[in-house]
């Protein structure tokens, strides 16, 4: 590796990886070593990993080594070491929410993704850390993963173990999940790309819920076209989950290219990029729209409702259904909880009904207000987070007195589009003085997945910034 840019095995994007396994030049059991090394190199200092399965890692790997030297290649995740935030259930293997309640919980049946990606030949290494149930805060019991571009700031979101893995070169994708910005958020604070699916493209069947109507599974991975390659194995209907849409499910590798080659709208809500973003973060962000012009996109002013009011409908909506989930350990188990979720999910058992239907009004007002601002563009542009990651002492996930206004802040980009249930993905656009990168969203009209990923990954090609990888980890 050179100036920290990405070509030692370990930290190759997984479509590479893939090509050169199915080319057989390099074997899965030596790219899932490769892995475990990395994991046993570095995790006790980024504490990425619940749970590291090493031998069962391993033992698939030799699998589908034999596998694919009989001929029988399954797929561009045939041999391909990923991992999986914990808090989706995995068959024998515990699966604990980043909780202390659920710590010795062993399911006896795989999550739909999870067996997807089985039946697709991917080797899976472990369990990812993350924020206790998904919601606001880190446990106690497991620690927060330490952001690999600097140790001292916070990787974000719930999905911060998965994050940090793929950032850190220990494994080639992972899956998360968003129900705030949870998977986006954390990509955009380690320099990798996040994808969260409309609402209904993936199944949740096993997944530890936060809220039943906004959470959604994605990809986080090094490039778009690995998260390309991942969502097209976990997409699609399933009858284990009635919210799991029969929408078609097209190659989303495959289209990349061709849907990359026709004019792109490209709308810029003005207004939201100077709503209380970091000037660094809007001045990267805005060159980083200005490389989709460069390219040939039509960039249009868009006005859009204001992020706020979506912000406050999600959180009345989120808040009651989390609680009513929680509500038998609540009154069982509250000293498990942390004191910050616990207070949260508390004040989700006081939610006035009135206040959860008022949300559940202003969702569908307001989902019909960005189809209306999107009319005429295929994507919207606009920062990730407002600013690139913040300082572990004063983090809003690892405290238990978090100022909801500062909150309200990180999700402004994000949360909009879970009320929704728009597609949306975050890219690394650029790096800040002090080296600490930055992400731009783009975001699509409801499943045009293949559409959003093809603006993303022509972003991509334009730039070279999704294959730096942390000099702390070269």
């Amino acid at each position: 590796m050179a100036d920290g840019i990405r070509d030692a095995p370990p930290d190759l994007p997984l479509v590479e990886a893939s090509r050169r396994v199915q080319r057989r030049e390099v074997s899965p059991v030596e790219l899932t070593q490769a892995a475990l090394d990395r994991i046993a190199r570095d995790d006790g200092n980024l504490n990425a990993f619940v749970t590291v399965l090493a031998e069962s890692a391993l033992a698939d790997a030799h699998h589908a080594e034999r596998e694919i030297a009989d001929g029988k290649w399954r797929g561009p995740l045939h041999g391909i070491p990923i991992s999986v935030k914990d808090l989706f259930w995995t068959r024998g293997v515990r699966t604990t929410a980043g909780s202390r309640i659920m710590a010795d919980f062993i399911p006896d049946e795989d999550a739909t993704v999870v067996a997807l990606l089985r039946a697709a030949g991917a080797v899976l290494l472990g369990k990812t850390n993350m924020l206790e149930f998904a919601y606001a805060a880190v446990h106690d019991d497991y620690g927060p993963s330490l952001n690999p571009w600097d140790v001292h700031r916070s990787a974000s979101g719930s999905s911060s173990g998965s994050a940090v893995a793929v950032a850190a070169g220990m494994g080639y994708g992972s899956l998360g999940s968003d129900t705030g910005g949870s998977i986006r958020l954390p990509a955009a604070y380690t320099g990798i790309v996040g994808l969260k699916p409309s609402y209904g493209r993936v199944s949740r069947h096993g997944v530890v819920p936060v809220s039943w109507s906004a959470d959604h599974v994605g990809p986080m991975t090094r490039t778009v076209a690995d998260a390309a390659a991942m969502l097209t194995v976990i997409a699609g209907a399933d009858a284990a989950d009635p919210t799991a849409s029969t929408t078609a499910v097209p190659n989303y590798l495959a289209a990349l290219d061709g849907r990359s080659a026709r004019p792109i709208r490209v709308g810029v809500p003005t207004a939201w990029l100077n709503r209380r973003v970091a000037p660094e973060v809007r001045d990267i962000v805005e060159t980083a729209i200005s490389v989709l012009a460069d390219g040939g996109a039509t960039l249009t002013e868009v006005a859009l409702p204001d992020p706020g009011d979506a912000v406050a409908a999600l959180m009345a909506i989120l808040m009651p259904e989390a609680a009513a989930w929680h509500l038998r350990w609540l009154r069982e188990r509250p000293e498990d909880y942390s004191p910050a979720v616990r207070e949260r999910l508390e004040l989700g058992v006081v939610t006035p009904a009135v206040r959860y239907l008022q949300g559940q009004q202003a969702r569908r007002t307001l989902t019909e207000a960005f189809l209306t601002a999107m009319a005429d563009v295929d994507v919207l542009a606009m920062p990730t987070a407002p600013t690139a990651a913040t300082p572990l002492e004063s983090d809003l996930t690892v405290g238990d007195d978090a100022d909801p206004d500062a909150l309200a802040a990180l999700v402004d980009f994000t949360a909009p589009f879970d009320l929704t249930g728009f597609p949306a993905i975050s890219v690394p656009c650029g790096f800040t003085a002090a080296g600490l990168p930055v992400g731009m969203q783009l975001v699509g009209r409801p499943w045009r997945e293949d559409l959003l990923l093809a603006v993303a990954h022509r972003y991509e090609q334009a730039t070279s910034w999704h294959r730096r990888m942390p000099t702390e980890i070269a």
